[in-house]
């Protein structure tokens, strides 16, 4: 088995770096689009065969040290109760957001096995298919992003309506990240069940708030959620993109085992922050530097993997792979990683 990423959460020593991309199963490869063509996309995520299948694409396409699963972040407000359309063009869709008291009083608590069986059996399809050959990442978003999402009714720059609720509302918006941190730490919970081998937690709002309110408010949420998917055993991940500032409290208060870093941070910066070493860093590639020529892409990467060092580190971009990225970009990205 390749375990590199395994070794590498643990900032064991290895003979090169591991590297997986975030969306790294996704619209810029013409094996995804084939099957996006037949099938909407929430009929992928919540058709277990497919959702493996897609999951696999990029092991063999690619030659990534590890898989990730294929489902979405918004699965978790699905799942209580708020009525989810993805639409092309226009991105989730939430079409009874939170507003008010009552809104968050009809939330259901929910049993992953029941309101979550595709993800866990895609988890199982996956682990079958990938028989040991790379470690299977499941996922789930943070707290304070799902929040972010079910107030604003869908994706936003700007985070106008939740920022106006946080500063007219506080104690609504931490009874709903109260029950977000208890939905989330369920999903992960029955995720490492099914079988997955790592999980990472994408809190990719962060940015949307200043250091005190992402210390006061999020992380605290994002650290309840981390240390119960440590207890699983497995290795975790903590991703907040935006959140440079409090990258040290990361580390300290979540306790896991891997930060991730977005591409605005320096790697020197970054391995300050977390003792460095003692925490594991992953990240940071600008993945619009995935359009450069082949020749800058390998230039660039090799810069990174040197920056960060060779333990305790995982090579991936500070963020997902554009949908118009060339394969043959993230092919080269790839193999300039492994020394390729």
């Amino acid at each position: 088995m390749n375990d590199l990423l395994l070794r590498a959460c643990r900032s064991e020593p290895v003979p090169r770096p591991p590297v997986w991309l975030m969306r790294q199963a996704g619209r810029y490869l013409p094996e995804y689009r084939a099957i996006r063509a037949r099938h909407d996309f929430l009929t992928m995520v919540r058709t277990p065969e497919l959702a493996a299948q897609i999951t696999l694409q990029p092991v063999d396409l690619l030659g990534v040290d590890a898989a990730i699963l294929f489902s979405d972040i918004l699965v978790v407000p699905a799942a209580m109760g708020l009525a989810l359309s993805v639409e092309d063009g226009t991105g989730p869709v939430f079409h009874d957001p939170i507003r008010a008291a009552a809104d968050v009083d009809r939330l259901r608590v929910f049993e992953p096995e029941v309101a979550l069986a595709f993800q866990l059996e895609a988890i199982r399809l996956a682990r079958q298919s990938l028989a040991g050959r790379v470690p299977l990442i499941g996922f789930a978003g943070g707290p304070w992003t799902l929040a972010s999402y079910m107030v604003e009714g869908g994706g936003t720059r700007e985070y106008r309506v939740m920022r106006r609720m946080l500063a007219e509302a506080p104690a609504l918006v931490r009874r709903l990240l109260e029950l977000l941190t208890a939905a989330v730490t369920a999903s992960l919970r029955a995720q490492v069940q099914a079988g997955a081998e790592v999980v990472q937690v994408f809190e990719s709002a962060a940015g949307a708030l200043g250091p005190r309110d992402f210390l006061e408010l999020a992380l605290p949420s994002l650290s309840q959620v981390v240390k119960a998917a440590r207890a699983t055993g497995v290795p975790v991940i903590a991703f907040a993109p935006g959140a440079a500032c409090g990258l040290s409290a990361i580390a300290r208060e979540t306790t896991a085992e891997v930060v991730g870093i977005d591409w605005h941070t320096d790697p020197a910066v970054a391995r300050a922050a977390l003792s460095a070493g003692a925490v594991a860093c992953q990240g940071n590639l600008d993945p619009a530097w995935l359009f450069a020529p082949p020749a800058v892409i390998r230039e660039r990467t090799r810069e990174m993997v040197a920056a960060f060092g060779p333990r305790g580190y995982i090579v991936n971009l500070g963020h997902g792979v554009l949908p118009e990225t060339p394969v043959a970009h993230v092919q080269e990205f790839v193999a300039a990683s492994q020394g390729r």
